[in-house]
Formats: C-alpha cells, structure tokens, sequence
C-alpha cells in the first residue's frame, strides 16, 4: 500500500496565498494541508509516499527530510491538468491511495482495510461538481459531472492493484490517441468506470480548498468546534 500526492497545479483561485506557494502549503487550522495528509498518512502505516510537485516545487523540498516523502516534478504543471502528475509516476500506481493536495483532514480518514477501489465521499447538495451514485451496497453505479444532492468526491480515493493496471492502460491508449491536456485523472476512470470494482466510503471531516471562500468557509468551522 502507497501513497500519490497530487499538487502540482498553480492554485490561481487561491492568490495571493498561492503567490509564493503551492496551494497544498496552504495553512488550514495553522498547519500546511500536505503536511497533515503525510501525517495521516504515516499514522496508518503508509510510508511510501510520492507528492507530485511543479508549480514553486522548491517549497516542497522539505518535506523530504521531515517525512521521508519522494518529490517527482511534473515538468507540465502549467499546460496539463492532473492527469499528467499521475501519467509520470504509473509505474508507482498500484495499491495505492490517490490524495488531492488541496484537501484539507480534519479527521483521518485513511484506512488499511481496503478490499476494493474506493472513492471517499462526503454527503452533500453540490453544483457543478462531480457526484457519485451507489446501490445498497455501497457500490458506485454512475458518475455524474453537475449538480445533486448526494456523495460528492472529495479528492482522496484508493485503488487496488487490478484496477491501477485497467486505468493506466486507458490512460496511455488515451496519451496516444486524442488530445489530454484538459483533462483531470478522475476522467480516466469515468471513462471505464463500469469495468472496475469500486465502493463508495462515506467520510465526514475532509474539505477541498479551491478558493479563498472555501478556505473562510472551513476555518469558521474550526472556530466553532
């Protein structure tokens, strides 16, 4: 079992805060979003962790020496959406747990109890979001890109080792065939959903950071708690 990092992008929704850092340095309840996920992350006993880095990658260097993190440089960051951070390191994709750099935890809700690919998902109303559908057991039947009322992705997922290998063979048929620049990795799966065994987590206490609204949103609620 590992761990991919995503946070290569530039954050642009997020400035000024991003003008010297990359979004997952962010502080949310005094503490860098990445350091906390890397936290949560070692907690469970997962200590082979990948973060994927480009835009101010030199503000991620540290991280090395605190947590043992290996930093890969997505030389793409500003032409190509995510998809490319996860393309560079597919032969590091497999088993593994696949964390968006935005996401602020609140709570941990990593787990090592995974027997299938898993989408961890909060339950709310969303607009323009990515929405997932499930039967009674929890098994995710549709992905649907607009607006609903029901699980939402939350930027932390897990992938088991049959499915990995299903996504990155779409995803290089997908590098040779048409254009990607636009495209997020989570479409990869979209495209192909139907063929891999995955669940739907309910998880409450995680909160994805794109802009500075979502960023008050969630430190008034820490001053609540």
């Amino acid at each position: 079992m590992n761990a991919i990092i995503l946070a290569a992008g530039m954050g642009t929704r997020l400035r000024p805060l991003t003008n010297d850092r990359p979004k997952c340095l962010v502080e949310v309840g005094g503490m860098p979003m990445v350091e906390r996920q890397i936290q949560y992350l070692l907690e469970i006993g997962v200590t082979d962790i990948t973060l994927i880095s480009g835009y101010k990658a030199e503000s991620l260097n540290y991280l090395k020496n605190k947590y043992g993190v290996d930093i890969v440089f997505n030389d793409r960051y500003d032409t190509c959406n995510n998809i490319h951070s996860l393309y560079i390191v597919c032969d590091r994709f497999h088993d593994t747990f696949v964390v968006e750099g935005d996401v602020y935890m609140h709570t941990n809700v990593f787990a090592t109890d995974m027997l299938t690919s898993c989408y961890f998902a909060r339950k709310k109303t969303y607009t323009n979001e990515w929405g997932l559908e499930v039967d009674t057991d929890n098994r995710l039947t549709a992905i649907t890109i607009g607006n609903g009322d029901g699980y939402l992705m939350s930027g932390i997922s897990y992938w088991t080792a049959t499915d990995c290998r299903k996504i990155i063979s779409h995803m290089k048929d997908v590098y040779a065939l048409k254009d990607y620049t636009n495209l997020y990795w989570d479409n990869m799966v979209f495209d192909i959903y139907q063929n891999l065994d995955i669940k739907v987590r309910e998880i409450d206490g995680v909160y994805e950071i794109d802009t500075l609204e979502d960023l008050k949103e969630v430190e008034k609620y820490l001053k609540r708690i």
